[in-house]
């Protein structure tokens, strides 16, 4: 990696290289855009290794199989995805007429914006550059990533491999600090993709705003996972082990939280301890468990810890081998019962692997919960007692939903993906991401013989009998 990040100026200069490259190619062909999702595809496919070992460096170890699965999977199914239906996406769409403007008609046209820009975070730095990047390339966009300054050997070798497979008028990679990202975000960008926390979203939306950016914000929040009293207790521990686990519970769609109900925090609370001495036996040499990003974050999390503790909280730690993590930045996966609602546990999204567990009165004290927050990001439930679910389905908004199981709402191409409110605004995904990161033009191609001269002046009788019969068939 250089030992010199590129001037702020260097921004500004490969967004002005895509600018002009996209006004001498406003709308490239099918056969265009599928060469460059081919090249998108053998970069993915042709360094997982350099890729898997970048990301386990930035992280002090992440779980090489973490990596393939959550990220290099993820991104090669899009890929392959976009590939196969992006003919038909491209296809102006029929769009129904009104009688009375008929025989014209309309379509809708799918063209592109121009030039992209992505922010992408450190918690999944490939999947989450990569899969808005594609989407966006499939719409015939040119594309421009800042990725995280704090995996800076994985965005070094981002830079590296784009720079291998794409011109830089196509696709490009910048790199830096705070302010490199200050600068980018607030380039004239015909559409601005962020992923990352809340807090540094509102302050990206304002930027975007001064030039009228339009954005795609997918945030987070507190995502609370439901057991209700008809769930099988140790399949929806199992399950919640793995979800909120995954990458060290480093994931936007991670249960925050679990509701349950009054009275079965312990139980509960034993069964997830159970999956997790399932799932890590070990902890400090296992390659399947995953460190916390940096030293900074691990302090975040054990002072919200203590807050909890001070509290009087009962926290329990899982760590099977009973072994010393010091010396690294892995915590033992950490399940917190009777936490105030005042503590930063509660009130805070935690991004990491401490798990605390609410009691409720029946359904309707949790849907009360959840909607007295922030709309979050995700929404797991898991019962088998269908009114229940469906009521709360019914009553509750968040960004996705995935019943009796979690995360995989995250994996359904088929589906959009996206926040609401604090937990984010817009969605990709499949379609939604060619749709995204397209202007759907609206076209009224008027017929040689229509009547539309009879709405012209000078107006009289005839004026009005005609849009009185109007009125009457409309």
């Amino acid at each position: 990696m250089p030992d010199t990040l590129p001037p702020v100026s260097a921004v500004e200069t490969a967004f002005r290289l895509q600018r002009r490259a996209f006004a001498g190619e406003p709308n490239p062909t099918l056969p265009v855009r599928r060469d460059r999702l081919d090249r998108l595809l053998a970069l993915t496919e042709g360094h997982e290794r350099e890729i898997v070992a970048a990301i386990d460096q930035d992280f002090g170890g992440r779980s090489p199989h973490e990596t393939r699965l959550s990220e290099l999977f993820i991104v090669r199914g899009a890929i392959g995805h976009a590939r196969r239906h992006l003919r038909r996406w491209m296809r102006p769409r029929r769009v129904a007429t009104g009688i009375q403007f008929r025989p014209g008609y309309n379509r809708l046209l799918r063209q592109p914006l121009g030039v992209v820009g992505i922010i992408s975070p450190w918690n999944y730095p490939f999947q989450l550059a990569l899969a808005p990047a594609l989407a966006a390339i499939a719409a015939g966009n040119r594309v421009l990533i800042k990725p995280s300054e704090l995996t800076p050997a994985f965005s070094s070798l981002l830079g590296a491999l784009v720079g291998k497979y794409f011109n830089a008028d196509e696709m490009a990679v910048v790199t830096g600090d705070a302010d490199v990202g200050r600068a980018f975000s607030a380039l004239p960008f015909d559409h601005l993709f962020f992923t990352g926390s809340t807090a540094i979203g509102r302050i990206v939306a304002q930027q975007a705003a001064a030039n009228l950016t339009p954005v795609t914000l997918e945030l987070g929040g507190k995502s609370p996972a439901i057991l209700d009293a008809s769930c099988d207790v140790a399949a929806a521990a199992s399950s919640i082990a793995f979800g909120k686990f995954l990458n060290a519970g480093q994931t936007c769609v991670a249960p925050d939280y679990l509701l349950v109900p009054r009275g079965q925090a312990g139980r509960v609370a034993e069964a997830v301890g159970e999956a997790v001495s399932k799932l890590y036996p070990t902890l400090a040499r296992n390659p399947d468990y995953t460190a916390v990003i940096s030293g900074r974050h691990r302090q975040r999390l054990s002072s919200m810890l203590d807050e909890a503790r001070a509290g009087g909280a009962a926290v329990t730690t899982i760590n099977p081998a009973n072994e010393a993590l010091e010396g690294s930045n892995k915590i033992a996966p950490t399940l917190v019962t009777g936490a105030g609602e005042q503590t930063r546990l509660l009130r805070e999204e935690i991004f990491g692997p401490v798990l605390p567990i609410v009691e409720y009165d029946g359904v309707e004290a949790a849907i009360s919960y959840i909607n007295a927050r922030d709309r979050p990001l995700a929404l797991y439930w898991y019962g088998r007692d269908h009114a229940r679910r469906d009521k709360v389905l019914n009553e509750t908004i968040a960004g996705g939903v995935t019943i009796n199981d979690c995360l995989w709402q995250l994996a359904q191409e088929e589906q959009p993906f996206g926040g609401v409110g604090p937990s984010g605004t817009g969605a990709y995904h499949g379609e939604w991401g060619f749709r995204t990161f397209s202007k759907e033009k609206p076209v009224f191609y008027q017929s040689r013989l229509n009547g539309t001269k009879m709405f012209h002046p000078p107006y009289g009788r005839r004026f009005d009998r005609l849009l009185a019969l109007l009125n009457r068939v409309t």
